[in-house]
């Protein structure tokens, strides 16, 4: 029998079921990435989310093909980078980053930023990729609802995904509503705050109450947010700890005071401001 978190998915726009935890190898050079895809896909994880700029797509490609796992068990996602906007170099960078997988397709592919004057024609290469199916899904990352807004108008086309920071200390509410209006899935990255909140006396005592770690009280929050969530990890016992979050729930009273966390706080990129 698979492990619940090879199980829980969300369905995509046009289709794609995505599971709802997923292991992150943002900051993962090379081998450290091999190594954390390859204990992740052992341990039970089908999602893994990487992207050009993170310098690893090759390593992620050969740990899934050394995984004997079959690649239609695993969901891949990658991403454009900013410097790559623009319908052609969009297309251009999509293939580099097959190349480097060793994949003839994603599950996956987001633009990685809503990048000024590009993003439109960015997005419109996207959705060409899509209609080829060499991208099962298509979708953004750290769009605002103003900037989602913008590319519906333009294109017409919906993503299926915007990848996010989201966690209790940086609860986006209106951008969450937005987007379950739109049938837009939200994926939350960085959801234990690069480590910036974990000893929050508040986070603490509520994991201590529920005989869990505050890492996996926060994944489990997102998880009953409906979010798909990608915590980051390059040490296997933390990987397999973040998997430990389908044995418990947070009561609504749990939801409401994490949810009253918010602060506002980044750890990431803030897009409010991009024009």
């Amino acid at each position: 029998m698979q492990d619940p978190h090879s199980t829980w998915t969300a369905t995509l726009r046009g289709g794609a079921a995505i599971p709802r935890l997923g292991l992150g190898v943002w900051q993962c050079p090379g081998v450290m990435a091999k190594r954390a895809v390859t204990a992740a896909l052992k341990l039970g994880y089908r999602h893994i989310d990487t992207a050009a700029i993170y310098g690893n797509e090759k390593e992620v490609g050969e740990a899934l093909r050394e995984s004997g796992v079959e690649r239609r068990e695993v969901f891949i996602t990658t991403k454009l980078w900013n410097m790559d906007h623009g319908y052609e170099s969009a297309l251009a960078a999509f293939d580099a980053s097959l190349t480097r997988l060793g994949l003839d397709e994603v599950d996956l592919y987001l633009s990685n930023f809503p990048v000024a004057k590009q993003r439109v024609p960015a997005w419109k290469a996207l959705a060409s990729l899509a209609k080829s199916g060499r991208a099962r899904a298509i979708g953004v990352s750290n769009y605002t609802v103003r900037h989602l807004e913008e590319l519906m108008a333009q294109t017409g086309v919906v993503p299926a995904v915007n990848q996010v920071e989201l966690h209790p200390f940086l609860y986006q509410k209106e951008l969450l509503e937005f987007c379950r209006g739109q049938k837009i899935q939200v994926i939350a990255y960085s959801p234990l705050t690069h480590g910036q909140r974990l000893s929050d006396p508040r986070l603490v005592q509520m994991a201590e109450r529920l005989g869990k770690t505050p890492a996996q009280v926060l994944i489990r929050w997102g998880l009953q947010h409906d979010l798909v969530v990608i915590p980051k990890s390059s040490r296997s016992e933390h990987i397999e700890a973040n998997a430990q979050v389908f044995d418990f729930n947070l009561s609504d009273l749990d939801m409401k005071i994490l949810d009253s966390f918010h602060e506002n706080l980044r750890t990431c990129w803030d897009p409010t401001d991009e024009p």
